[in-house]
Order: structure tokens, then C-alpha cells, then sequence
């Protein structure tokens, strides 16, 4: 039974370290101002409206 008990903490720590990455990618994403959000988004808008030809 002693290898249940270590599958399942194995478990639990897997759960936790994926619950710090999130948190972690929540926070960079959190730390935009606004006018950067809109500022990146336009970039994207403008690369998806560039033709095929002159991406590089």
C-alpha cells in the first residue's frame, strides 16, 4: 500500500507546481497597462492584415 501513498503525493505536487504556473502567467498577464494591451493588439491586427507576400 506504501506506493499508493506515494503516487498520490506525487499527485498533489504535480497539482500544486501547474496551480504556480498559472498564478505565475496570471500575474505577467495582469501587469499590462492598458494602452499596451491596445498598443499589442493592434500590432497583431496589422500583421493579419498584411498580404501573404510581405510577411517575413
Amino acid at each position: 500500500m506504501r506506493w499508493w501513498k506515494m503516487l498520490g503525493l506525487a499527485g498533489l505536487m504535480g497539482v500544486a507546481a501547474t496551480g504556480v504556473v498559472i498564478a505565475r502567467a496570471e500575474r505577467r498577464r495582469r501587469a499590462y497597462t492598458p494602452e499596451e494591451i491596445r498598443a499589442r493588439l493592434r500590432e497583431r491586427v496589422d500583421q493579419v492584415d498584411q498580404p501573404e507576400g510581405s510577411r517575413s
